[in-house]
Formats: C-alpha cells, sequence, structure tokens
C-alpha cells in the first residue's frame, strides 16, 4: 500500500491501522522532532489556504456587495468546523472501527472531546518506531475538514443566508465529510480496506466538496438575474492573492500528509509545482481553443484545478504523471464551466463542481495511471493498472453517492431550521449590507 495520510495509530499509537507494520510490543515509538516540526508548518500552511487564501480567492469573484459576506461565510464556517472535529469529529473519523466500515466509534471506546489524548499521546507515521504526537495530526487533519465545508460555500454564494450555511455546515460535517474520512483514510474503512489511493484528498475533500456544492446549487437555485445580468469578478487582484495563497498552502496540504520530511514529501512538493503550473498553462491554451482570449480567471482556475487533481496522486505519482493530470484537469474543467456549464443553466456559483468535483474525479481515477513506472510513479513493474483503476473508480462512485445524499439530507434540515435563501431585498441589496450589516469596502 502506498502511503496513505490516516494510516495512523488512534490514541496513543495503541492501535495501529492496516497499513502501517506493527511495531513491537515492547518498543515504544519514538517522537521524530524533525517530523513533528514539519508537521507543525504544514498545518499552518493549510490554514493560511482557508484564512485568507480561499476567503480572497472566492471573495474576489463575487460582486461588491457580496464580498465581505463571503468573507464572513468562510471565516465562520471554518472556525465551526474547528470546535466539531475536536468535540466529536477526530473520534468519529479516527476512532476504533465501528460495524460496516463507515464510521469509527465515538462514544464506546472513542476519544469525544479528546479525552483519551495527551502530552504523551502519539500517532505513528510510515516509517517503524516513528511517531509524532498526536496533538498535531488531530490539528492537521482539523484543517482538512474546515477548509473542506468552505470550500463547499463556493456553489452557494451571494444567495444563502449566513444561519442557513452554519446549520448546514453541522449536519454535514457530521454525516458526510466524518464517514467519508474514515472510508478513506482509517484503517478499517471501507474504501482504504479496499485499497484505494488517495494521498491527500481527491475523494474526501475535492469530489465530497463539489459534488455538495453541486446539489446546493441546485436546492438553492439561480441568483436573481443569473445570465440575464452581467456577473463579472468585483477583484481579480484579490482571486489571484488567493491563488498564491492557496498554491502556497497546498505544499503543506500535499507534502504534509506525508506525515514524515522525507523523499515521499519532497516528492510530493515538485508535483504540486509542476502539475498547477500546467494547469495555468493549458487552461489558457483551452481558453484559446474555445475562441477566448487567454485571462487572468482562467490562469487562476487553472492553477486550482491542476492542484486539485494532484492532490490524491501527489506522493503517488512521479513529476510527469502530475504534469499530465494538471494538464488534463485544466482541460476538462475549462471546457465544462467556459462552454458546457451556462448551456445546462445551473448556477455553481464560483466553479466549486466543475473545478474541485470534476478535478478531483479526474485526479483520483487518474492516480492509477500515474502510478506506473512509465510515468515516473512509484508503482512496480508489475502494477496491475486494470484492478487499480476499478478500485479508483469505485471509491469515486462511493464518494459522490454519499456525498450526493448527504448534501441533500444537512441542506433540507437547514431549510426546516432556518430556511436557505436570503430575501428578494436582500439578494438585490447585497449580503453584505443585509445579511452583516457591514461593507467591505466604505469608500
Amino acid at each position: 500500500m502506498i502511503r496513505n495520510i490516516a494510516c495512523l495509530a488512534w490514541a496513543s499509537g495503541v492501535s495501529l491501522l492496516a497499513a502501517v507494520p506493527a511495531v513491537a510490543q515492547d518498543a515504544a515509538p519514538t517522537v521524530d522532532k524533525g517530523d513533528t516540526a514539519w508537521m507543525i508548518v504544514a498545518t499552518i500552511l493549510v490554514m493560511a489556504m482557508i484564512v485568507p487564501g480561499l476567503a480572497l480567492f472566492y471573495g474576489g469573484l463575487v460582486r461588491t456587495k457580496n464580498m465581505l459576506s463571503v468573507l464572513t461565510q468562510i471565516i465562520a464556517v471554518a472556525s465551526l468546523a474547528m470546535i466539531v472535529w475536536v468535540a466529536y469529529g477526530y473520534s468519529m473519523a479516527f476512532g476504533p472501527e465501528a460495524p460496516a466500515g463507515f464510521l469509527g466509534k465515538f462514544v464506546s471506546g472513542g476519544n469525544l472531546f479528546l479525552a483519551n489524548t495527551n502530552l504523551e499521546s502519539t500517532a505513528t507515521t510510515f516509517t517503524d518506531g516513528v511517531a509524532i504526537p498526536e496533538y498535531i495530526f488531530i490539528a492537521f487533519q482539523m484543517t482538512f475538514a474546515a477548509i473542506t465545508v468552505a470550500l463547499v460555500v463556493g456553489g452557494l454564494v451571494e444567495r444563502l443566508k449566513f444561519s442557513a450555511l452554519m446549520v448546514f455546515a453541522v449536519v454535514w460535517l457530521t454525516i458526510v465529510y466524518f464517514p467519508i474520512a474514515h472510508m478513506v483514510w482509517a484503517g478499517g474503512g471501507l474504501i482504504f480496506e479496499w485499497g484505494a489511493l488517495d494521498f491527500a484528498g481527491g475523494t474526501v475533500v475535492h469530489i465530497n466538496a463539489g459534488v455538495s456544492a453541486l446539489v446546493g446549487a441546485l436546492i438553492l437555485g439561480k441568483r436573481m438575474g443569473y445570465q440575464k445580468e452581467i456577473m463579472a469578478p468585483h477583484s481579480l487582484t484579490m482571486t489571484l492573492i488567493g491563488t498564491g495563497l492557496l498554491w502556497v498552502g497546498w505544499f503543506g496540504f500535499n507534502a504534509g500528509s506525508a506525515l514524515e520530511a522525507d523523499a515521499n514529501a519532497s516528492l510530493a512538493v515538485i508535483n504540486t509545482f509542476v502539475a498547477t503550473a500546467a494547469g495555468v498553462l493549458f487552461w489558457m491554451l483551452a481558453e484559446r481553443a474555445m475562441g477566448h482570449k487567454a485571462s487572468l480567471l482562467g490562469a487562476c482556475s487553472g492553477a486550482i484545478a491542476g492542484l486539485v487533481a494532484v492532490t490524491p496522486a501527489a506522493g503517488n505519482s512521479g513529476p510527469f504523471g502530475a504534469i499530465l493530470l494538471g494538464a488534463l484537469s485544466a482541460i476538462v474543467c475549462a471546457w465544462f464551466v467556459v462552454s458546457l456549464k451556462p448551456k445546462l443553466g445551473f448556477d455553481d456559483s464560483l466553479d466549486a463542481f466543475g473545478i474541485h468535483g470534476l478535478g478531483g474525479i479526474i485526479g483520483s481515477v487518474g492516480t492509477a495511471v500515474t502510478m506506473l513506472p512509465v510515468l515516473g510513479g512509484p508503482g512496480g513493474a508489475d502494477y496491475a493498472l486494470g484492478s487499480q483503476l476499478w478500485v479508483q473508480v469505485k471509491s469515486v462512485i462511493v464518494a459522490i453517492l454519499w456525498a450526493g445524499t448527504g448534501s441533500a439530507i444537512a441542506f433540507t434540515i437547514a431549510r426546516l431550521v432556518t430556511g436557505l435563501r436570503v430575501s428578494e431585498e436582500v439578494e438585490r441589496e447585497g449580503l453584505d449590507l443585509g445579511e452583516h450589516g457591514e461593507r467591505a469596502y466604505n469608500y
């Protein structure tokens, strides 16, 4: 099994998960200070992806009257996710295996409110006998939960009530994110036991968020004036700044998933460089091929498409394979966003599905291909492309169905509790003043 983010010991390194060879009973794992320092840095880098990275990326894409509402939604929903994670989410995602491989135990034998974690608790790395403090593993995974629910916001902006988002987030994290994280990354999890490869979150983060955003966009309906009025981004400068912060933070996201400062993390670093660069260039080339000018918005979108596609393959692919993934993701996502989506007519406001959902699918399935030695991947000469490809496809199908069904339930509950959409008056005025009583800009 190639290195996988959740092949960790749960609860002080006592119970090793499936893909990590067991350490002898009399040999307690040793905490490596270098790996610990790297994981602290990686965790902080992922946090920077959320605020200010994603907040500025999304905020620059909306109209001026809704900029502040997007910033507020991102910081609030990410903060909520962090509290929920330490309360019970970590235990649900990485607790001892519960029946059927869908969820960890979080009450009986679980780690509710981190009750079983202390300064001596450790989580194993992928080197026998080497560990990191469990607290930093919890914090690292916490940032993944926070950014995933924040990504969903991209499909819902400029019309969703703030209160509805907060209700949705609690329900969605509980019934969608935590179970998928367990299935994919925890020993005993359904998809984990299939042998699926998801180095840093193609299914757990991007397919999950993209499909959920699409479901939310369909349930909410279109923004007033969609495809009738110009809804151009109000500040591509802000979006570029957000793109840069996301790209830099993504090194923590991908390379941090190695859980060690080693060659595998180094592979993830170079792959994160080149897949993103390919995404930038090939999105702009796709724009030209479709009869448009190469644009900064396209370059920023291509960067994210490349980053998304390489996420599941970051430590499972050679650099050439990463370039192919970034290029293919950018071409497909550009065609969908620029050409197909306007014809379909649904309002995925900031293309959360068009980039994260589609890019995640391409990356997750494509990981089986980029593992091949001919593309510089670390797979053996006898690597079975066919069987692994089917495993990857199965994992994508499960992620799509789980996210789609669970998010529909979460949005329905939010609608019953608070209602989903702001009033027509608030939508026309802008959510900045209507929902928060502030403006992003006071001239």
